[in-house]
C-alpha cells in the first residue's frame, strides 16, 4: 500500500527539475542563436513552455513511478528518468530556432 505512494512523493519535485532543465537548456539554446531582443523577451515563453513540460513530465512520472514502480522500483525509476531525457530532448529539438532566425 506504501509503495503506491511513493509515486505522489517522486513525481512532483521530478517533472518540475524535468520542466525547468528543459527551460534552461532551450534557454541557453536561443540565446546561443540570439532568439528575442534580450532575456525578458523571452522569459513568458520560457516560463509557459517549461510549465507545459513539467505537467507532462510530472504525469509520466507518477505513472511510471507509481504503477510500474510498484513491482519494481529500480524499473520504474529508470523508466522515469528515460522518458523525460526523452522529453527533454524532443522539446528542445522541437522549440530550438523559431521561424526566422538562423544559428
Amino acid at each position: 500500500m506504501m509503495r503506491g505512494r511513493v509515486g505522489c512523493l517522486i513525481a512532483p519535485p521530478a517533472g518540475v527539475g524535468t520542466g525547468v532543465l528543459g527551460a534552461v537548456l532551450l534557454n541557453a539554446a536561443w540565446r546561443a542563436c540570439g532568439v528575442g531582443v534580450n532575456g525578458a523577451a523571452n522569459g513568458l515563453a520560457l516560463l509557459f513552455y517549461g510549465a507545459l513540460l513539467a505537467l507532462f513530465a510530472t504525469a509520466w512520472w507518477g505513472v511510471l513511478v507509481g504503477y510500474v514502480g510498484r513491482n519494481n522500483p529500480a524499473a520504474g525509476l529508470f523508466g522515469g528518468l528515460a522518458g523525460a531525457t526523452v522529453m527533454v530532448w524532443v522539446f528542445v529539438a522541437l522549440l530550438q530556432v523559431p521561424d526566422g532566425y538562423r544559428c
